[in-house]
């Protein structure tokens, strides 16, 4: 079998047996998760991650594991950490529409298996568009460093506001809605006609909202992986990061004033691998040192965040 068919179905395969042992166990309907569960869960999907990526480096025969596994940890750790600033916005949306903790569970899943969706087609388009015009790498580039600087000088004032965002405008102009409490529902009827409740709107605006943050997110995965041919490597890490998203959002909701620095150091390597991106015919630069800059970057930006508070913000007790 080939090489590369074998690892496409492994990845199929370890995808529906991890969502299945997820939902069957790790997760139960109307279940609260609580800080524990969550981090049992958030390990679990880091070292399924991580489990793929080792299998990557020694399945690979052609002498590239190493490399290609490499390059999968980079690209898994940048939508990782990327995601991990789209959880504050969730948090947002959750607040807003008042969703009940015992329903916050389905809604994550079914957000995130539509922003799933997404990404593959946002991929699909992608890895055409490089193999058939490489220039747009530029474009690409220019994106990361114009959206780096801009990210590193907004901070976090320009909160977001999902009254005033175009998916809940969207949704409100096309879709038939109720604000009515749906007790879990989707879906009311009411007059033989069917109304789309709050968790509903939630669901797609989670999957809606996920369009603006792959417009971030694919350009970088292809700055670290731009060879259109490893299309596995692409999908793999961002799906993997995509799915522990849900495990991340309940460890990480009580804490999110604690990141207030975050962003700046999203915004650092937005802005180093966008420059990268635009010198890579003059200076090419080993994997290694994109994945370390990524690793140095985050993990410094949250133990700062910890260890330190933004002027004027209150520490909670």
């Amino acid at each position: 079998m080939d090489k590369t068919l074998l690892i496409y179905l492994v990845f199929g395969a370890v995808i529906i047996i991890a969502l299945v042992f997820d939902l069957g166990l790790l997760s139960k309907k109307n279940q609260v998760i609580k800080m524990n569960d969550a981090l049992v869960q958030t390990i679990f999907w880091v070292f399924l991650s991580f489990a793929f990526c080792a299998f990557i480096w020694f399945e690979n025969d052609n002498g590239n594991g190493r490399e290609d596994a490499i390059l999968y940890l980079s690209a898994y750790l940048l939508e990782w950490s990327l995601s991990i600033d789209n959880i504050f916005v969730f948090i947002i949306i959750f607040s807003f529409f008042k969703v009940k903790e015992a329903n916050y569970s389905r809604v994550l899943l079914l957000g995130i298996l539509m922003a799933i969706l997404f990404r593959i087609g946002f991929i699909a388009a992608g890895t055409s568009l490089v193999a058939r015009f490489s220039w747009i790498m530029y474009i690409f580039g220019a994106f990361l460093v114009y959206t780096g600087i801009k990210l590193f000088l907004q901070g976090n004032e320009a909160e977001f506001d999902p009254k005033n965002n175009w998916a809940y405008r969207f949704m409100r102009k096309f879709m038939r809605t109720t604000d009515e409490e749906p007790n879990g529902q989707f879906i009311i009827v009411k007059n033989s006609k069917a109304y789309f409740t709050k968790l509903s709107m939630v669901v797609v605006m989670l999957g809606l909202i996920d369009i603006v943050f792959a417009v971030d997110s694919i350009p970088a995965v292809f700055s670290v992986i731009p060879d259109p041919e490893k299309k596995l490597l692409i999908y793999s890490s961002n799906i993997f990061a995509v799915l522990g998203l849900r495990s991340l959002f309940f460890l990480l909701r009580g804490a999110a004033d604690k990141f207030d620095f975050l962003q700046q150091g999203i915004a650092i390597v937005l802005l180093f691998i966008g420059v990268k991106m635009l010198v890579e015919e003059w200076i090419h630069l080993p994997i290694w040192v994109s994945l370390l800059v990524i690793i140095i970057c985050i993990s410094g930006s949250i133990i700062y965040s910890i260890r330190h508070t933004r002027k004027g913000v209150p520490k909670n007790n």
